[in-house]
């Protein structure tokens, strides 16, 4: 019965969502994605600029279903890891979206110490297998 449900509830999803299963779109090995123009223990004021770097992929907008392109997502005092990162990106204060394929932010950040990290989605906001990450960094504000 257990295995009945399940197999309902999966098919459910599909059927809901019309879209392939959280984190397939393979990422090329050795991709990467990076701060251009801000490092871990950078002291910054505002307004902060921020540049992303990707190595190994291109950026395409969301809903460009294309072979190793994705979109930028900044992630701001915050993490994505475990089944999130199966999953669709939030979007909010915390999770920046770059859906048009923009490759750098100006924004003003509240004085005090804070954590960056930039996470490549695909065409549907979701990570890529294996995830397209940097490496958190921790920045201050003045």
């Amino acid at each position: 019965m257990k295995k009945l449900i399940a197999i309902a509830s999966l098919a459910a999803t599909v059927a809901f969502t019309g879209t392939a299963f959280a984190g397939e779109t393979p990422a090329p090995e050795g991709a990467s994605v990076y701060f251009i123009n801000v490092k871990d223990g950078d002291t910054l004021t505002n307004p902060v600029t921020i540049r992303f770097g990707l190595k190994g992929m291109g950026v395409a907008p969301a809903g460009t279903e294309k072979e190793h392109t994705g979109h930028h997502h900044l992630i701001i005092n915050e993490s994505i890891e475990g089944e999130e990162l199966n999953e669709p990106i939030p979007a909010d204060d915390q999770h920046i979206h770059f859906g048009g394929g923009q490759t750098e932010k100006t924004l003003e950040l509240p004085a005090g110490t804070h954590t960056l990290q930039l996470v490549l989605g695909d065409w549907s906001h979701i990570p890529h297998n294996p995830p397209v990450m940097s490496e958190k960094i921790t920045v201050t504000v003045k």
